[in-house]
C-alpha cells in the first residue's frame, strides 16, 4: 500500500525529472539532494563509508520528531500508523486512531487495533547520531527523524519488538522473523544511503553476512542531503 505507492511515485519521478546516479566511489557520489541512487543492495552496502562510531553528545532531544509539518492535528508518528494499516483505521478530527489492521513485518505479528504498536526509525536516532548526524544542523536531525519522504526510515511494528531492538545496529539486532532479512538490510542500507550515514566495521560484517541470501536485490533511494 504505502510503500507501492512510494515505489511507483518515486520511478514515476525519477524517470520524468531526477537524475538517476548508480552508486559510486561513495553513496550517492555526484548526486544532489532530491537525485534518485540504484543500485544492489550489496554494492549498496560495500560503497557505505567505514567509520568508527561516537556517542558523545547524544541526546534524543537534538533530533525533534513527532512535528506536525502539514498542521492536519495528527504528528509524524500517527501519519506512519495511518498510512501503513492494512485495513484502513477511523481517524476523527483530534487524530484519535480506532479500529484498523497492521502488519508488523520484524515479527511477523499482525494487530487489530493500534495500542500493540510503535513507529521505529529504522536507522535508529543513537545510530545516525553515531554515524555522522553529530554533525548534521539542527534542522537536517528533524527532516531525519520526521522523514515521510521514504517509508522505509520509519515504520510501524510490535512495540516489544522495537523495544528489543532499541539503539541497536545490525550487527546487535535482527529481526526475530528470519525471512525478513532481505528486507531490514536493504531498508537498512538505503536509509543511510539516503541520508549519507556510515557504517562502523561490526556493522558492515554483519550486513555482509546477512546479505549473501541476496546479494543482487537492487534498491533505488533518492538522496536527501
Amino acid at each position: 500500500m504505502r510503500r507501492l505507492s512510494f515505489l511507483v511515485s518515486t520511478l514515476l519521478t525519477a524517470t520524468a525529472t531526477a537524475t538517476v546516479v548508480v552508486v559510486g566511489a561513495a553513496p550517492g557520489a555526484g548526486a544532489a539532494p532530491g537525485d534518485t541512487v540504484s543500485t544492489t543492495v550489496e554494492q549498496a552496502i560495500e560503497k557505505l563509508p567505514v567509520a568508527a562510531e561516537d556517542s558523545s553528545g547524544y541526546n534524543a532531544a537534538r533530533f525533534r520528531h513527532w512535528t506536525d509539518p502539514d498542521q492536519d492535528g495528527c504528528d509524524t508518528r500517527a501519519e506512519v500508523i495511518i498510512a501503513e494499516a492494512t485495513t484502513p483505521p477511523a481517524v476523527d478530527g483530534r487524530c484519535t486512531i480506532t479500529g484498523g489492521a497492521w502488519h508488523s513485518y520484524y515479527d511477523k505479528r499482525d494487530h487489530s487495533g493500534a495500542g500493540a504498536l510503535d513507529v521505529d526509525h529504522l536507522v535508529p536516532l543513537a545510530e545516525a547520531w553515531r554515524s555522522g548526524a553529530s554533525a548534521w544542523t539542527a534542522e537536517e536531525r528533524e527532516r531525519f527523524a520526521n522523514d515521510l519522504g521514504d517509508p522505509r526510515v520509519l515504520a510501524a511494528v510490535t512495540a516489544s519488538e522495537k523495544r528489543l531492538k532499541g539503539d541497536r545496529d545490525p550487527a546487535r539486532w535482527e529481526p526475530s522473523d528470519d525471512s525478513a532479512d532481505c528486507r531490514y538490510i536493504a531498508e537498512w542500507a538505503a536509509v543511510k544511503g539516503r541520508w549519507k550515514l556510515s557504517l562502523d566495521p561490526a556493522e558492515l560484517a554483519a550486513l555482509r553476512n546477512m546479505v549473501a541470501e541476496c546479494p543482487t536485490e537492487e534498491i533505488s533511494y533518492e538522496m536527501a542531503l
